[in-house]
């Protein structure tokens, strides 16, 4: 039997008077949240391996890649929160990439839509570049629902394809390609009929490009290859009911829109109604509540900013836990989960040194304030 401590029996009745306080304020009629004062942080998992994107499950399963800057025992997993790290589906899918065919090479971007399909994007990125590839997995059973190998005009060898925001309601998903083998860009999936998938890209917009602005973390500039490092198009993000893609670049202060409908159909991407949203940090990560509150990591600050009506203001700052803050999902229980990994530190960013031989990997979440939408 479990016997409540005394903190958590405090914490308790703390959250109950917020929610009493609220429901007296508001009489009971649009009260949406209660729970722990926005900005609460708990560590969820701490981690032995280095965690790249996250994403939450409506019944809370916790599942993230393994950052291909620090390669690990896998490639994807699914985290509990005494910090164990399960291949996900199976250990076959992260076997050897050059033994066979039904295996990751090089997973970062993962999302969980509203269908329960678990969304995996293998950039094919390594000493031998393979063509990018899209999976789909039913957390349920572990079945392979899904199965795209991009052709060379939206996703050629050596693009990076990087983060995902999935429209399952549709059949669409929009990734933000930060670069590599061509421009920055978005490149769209039509798997509407899953019979026969397409995609088409977007090359050349605002909001693409990084601007000329430095990624700083812990006071220092980051670089790759000798050089401060230029990112660009890599948050992205899907308002709740569809009809919105949010996005910016790494290096960038400005986050922008596009109207979705303008992306499900191939075209001239001088045509895209593009608007700025607002101001952003230097970001690796990004999510959008169902309020349309944007959330982004903020990698010089070691924290986690929120931008609500056009305003941007620091929601939880922690110099230990969010130190790089990779990547954000809501989850069902209303938590905002983050995903840290210390990339900076990464022989990658590091000039080739790991610097991280302590860890502090870890899986945070985060009180929001507000709900959103489980996976995003």
């Amino acid at each position: 039997m479990h016997f409540p401590t005394e903190a958590n029996c405090n914490r308790l009745c703390y959250m109950k008077r917020i929610c009493l306080f609220a429901l007296l304020a508001l009489g009971a009629v649009a009260f949406t949240y209660c729970g722990p004062p926005p900005g609460t942080i708990e560590v969820y998992a701490e981690l032995k391996e280095n965690p790249g994107n996250v994403t939450v499950s409506s019944d809370d399963r916790v599942f993230a890649s393994v950052h291909q800057f620090r390669p690990g025992s896998a490639r994807l997993v699914e985290i509990t929160p005494d910090g164990r790290m399960t291949a996900y589906p199976d250990a076959g899918w992260n076997a050897d990439p050059e033994r066979r065919e039904n295996v990751f090479r090089s997973v970062l971007g993962v999302q969980v839509d509203t269908q329960d399909r678990l969304w995996v994007l293998d950039n094919g990125l390594g000493v031998r570049p393979i063509a990018p590839r899209l999976f789909a997995f039913d957390i349920k059973t572990g079945r392979l629902d899904i199965r795209y190998e991009f052709p060379a005009k939206s996703g050629a060898p050596g693009s990076f394809l990087n983060d995902l925001a999935v429209d399952a309601k549709r059949g669409f998903v929009y990734i933000a390609d930060i670069g590599g083998a061509g421009q920055p860009g978005i490149v769209v999936v039509n798997f509407s009929n899953p019979d026969e998938i397409t995609s088409h890209r977007f090359d050349g917009a605002e909001g693409f490009q990084p601007e000329d602005v430095d990624v700083v973390v812990d006071g220092k500039v980051v670089s790759m290859g000798g050089q401060p490092a230029r990112i660009g198009i890599n948050p992205i993000t899907i308002s709740r009911d569809g009809e919105t893609v949010f996005f910016g670049p790494m290096s960038g202060t400005s986050y922008y829109s596009v109207p979705a409908e303008q992306l499900r159909s191939p075209g001239e991407t001088s045509a895209l109604k593009i608007e700025r949203v607002g101001p952003k940090p230097v970001s690796d990560g990004a999510s959008t509540d169902r309020a349309g509150r944007h959330y982004f990591t903020n990698l010089a600050n070691n924290s986690i900013d929120v931008l609500k009506d056009g305003e941007l203001k620091t929601l939880v700052k922690d110099d230990r836990l969010l130190n790089w803050p990779d990547a954000l999902s809501f989850g069902g229980d209303g938590w905002l989960y983050v995903a840290t990994n210390r990339l900076h530190l990464s022989p990658a960013l590091n000039g080739g040194t790991e610097g991280a031989g302590d860890g502090g990997f870890y899986i945070v979440r985060i009180a929001a304030g507000a709900k959103g939408v489980a996976g995003r």
